[in-house]
């Protein structure tokens, strides 16, 4: 997977972490906190970290000290993810370790402290070899994958437009680069998959995005780059991209626009 991640990245991942944390399972998290021990510090690994927003909004739900390891190939996200103190939900104390790690070549010893194994929009940018290769590694550990794509957009009011470009969009998530040929939205059935052919128990949990007026500028930003993706997949629809974008904005500028954004969170353990 790629090193080098364009600047405004970061800004993305604050203007949707928010979001993220009101759309990830509180129902998982609760039957995680039943299965960690509560006589020794848990430690919890997070792959594809990011900024961190896992670690924020998870390890203020969990009891007790903390040790977590944040996997992040970028520099400038693992300091971003370093610089914020966490506190468990007792009030124990966190402690934050960063790891510069190619989470597409996990093995079993990256992982062997591991309590808990999470992630967050990571797995439709795997493959289904690098789905097999992750699920490996985690498959000894309790696992929870959050906020993954599934391919469904519920947009309110409707446009003729709306499937066309949702459609656009999907066969651009299942894109190959660099000879890696992505899962998009096929990765939690694959995930799952690979979790059951070795024996492991998986709930999965619906998590949609949930967007209104008051988030009209994450909105803004996450139609501008699925309507470039779909664009990007079929060029032919360059001429009424702008056209769909600029009602689409009207319509959310005027409060009238709810798009519903599909995900699912799924626990393996």
């Amino acid at each position: 997977m790629t090193t080098q991640l364009p600047p405004q990245f970061a800004d993305w991942l604050r203007l949707r972490e928010p979001v993220d944390a009101a759309a990830r399972s509180a129902d998982l998290v609760d039957m995680v906190r039943r299965r960690l021990a509560v006589d020794r510090p848990v430690v919890v690994h997070d792959l594809g970290s990011g900024t961190g927003s896992m670690a924020r909004w998870l390890a203020p739900r969990l009891p007790g000290p903390q040790r977590w390891v944040l996997h992040e190939r970028d520099a400038d996200l693992r300091a971003l993810a370093a610089a914020e103190p966490l506190v468990a939900a007792d009030g124990s104390p966190v402690a934050v370790e960063t790891r510069d790690s190619d989470i597409t070549r996990l093995a079993d010893a990256d992982l062997a402290d591991a309590h808990l194994v999470t992630a967050s929009a990571l797995l439709d940018m795997l493959t289904a070899d690098e789905v097999e290769r992750v699920v490996a590694a985690c498959a000894g550990h309790p696992t929870l994958f959050a906020i993954s794509v599934v391919g469904r957009v519920e947009f309110t009011p409707a446009d003729p437009l709306d499937a066309e470009f949702a459609a656009a969009f999907n066969a651009h998530q299942r894109r190959t680069v660099d000879g890696r040929t992505l899962l998009g939205p096929d990765a939690v059935d694959a995930t799952r998959a690979a979790f059951r052919r070795r024996g492991v128990d998986v709930r999965v949990r619906s998590t949609p995005w949930r967007l209104g007026p008051e988030q009209f500028a994450l909105t803004a930003d996450w139609l501008a780059g699925w309507l470039e993706a779909a664009v990007e997949e079929r060029p032919e629809l360059a001429g009424v991209a702008d056209a769909y974008r600029e009602r689409r904005l009207a319509d959310a500028a005027a409060g009238r626009l709810r798009v519903v954004l599909h995900h699912a969170d799924l626990l393996a353990g």
